[in-house]
């Protein structure tokens, strides 16, 4: 069976970074990717470069940032008042607020997102809300594992179910 829309992939890969080579993640055959091709629910050009696939075969593409998680973009850096991280005390937990720490955070809708910390005054800190791999022209290389028709349960939810998928 081919990968098509409405086929469950799995699949193993390892993502690098495109220009430098730097290994960013690795899957395999005890922890595959399993996804619901066609519901868009990854990158869709990631998606394109696997259609047409089968059980086996291998795959190597790059994609460029700007078609992956984007580039970085100065305005997802904000300065953010230091007391706003204060404790119920007015305490500043200085051990948990480190640069190069991603702190959970939720805007003023009450998105779920998440920030880097740049750099820690008294007064502000400075965090960037881009995804970690925006600017990251990204490589995958990999196979695919199994190919297999969608469940009308996993088209009706959107996702994969059973074996490294959604379970109930």
């Amino acid at each position: 069976m081919k990968i098509v829309e409405k086929t469950v992939v799995s699949l193993k890969y390892k993502l690098s970074n495109h220009k430098t080579g730097e290994q960013i993640e690795v899957t395999d055959e005890t922890n595959p990717l399993v996804f619901l091709y066609g519901v868009g629910m990854l990158i869709p050009e990631f998606e394109q470069n696997l259609h047409g696939k089968a059980t086996d075969e291998t795959f190597s593409f790059a994609i460029q940032a700007a078609n992956a998680y984007g580039e970085v973009d100065a305005q997802n850096v904000a300065t953010i008042p230091t007391n706003i991280f204060h404790d119920e005390n007015g305490v500043f937990d200085a051990a948990m607020f480190q640069v190069g720490a991603m702190i959970p955070m939720s805007d003023n809708e009450g998105n779920h997102l998440s920030g880097k910390i740049l750099s820690i005054t008294d007064e502000n800190v400075q965090m960037d809300f881009n995804h970690p791999l925006a600017g990251t022209d990204l490589h995958f290389e990999g196979s695919i594992l199994e190919v297999r028709a969608a469940t009308q349960e996993e088209l009706d939810h959107g996702h994969v179910h059973g074996a490294h998928g959604h379970q109930h």
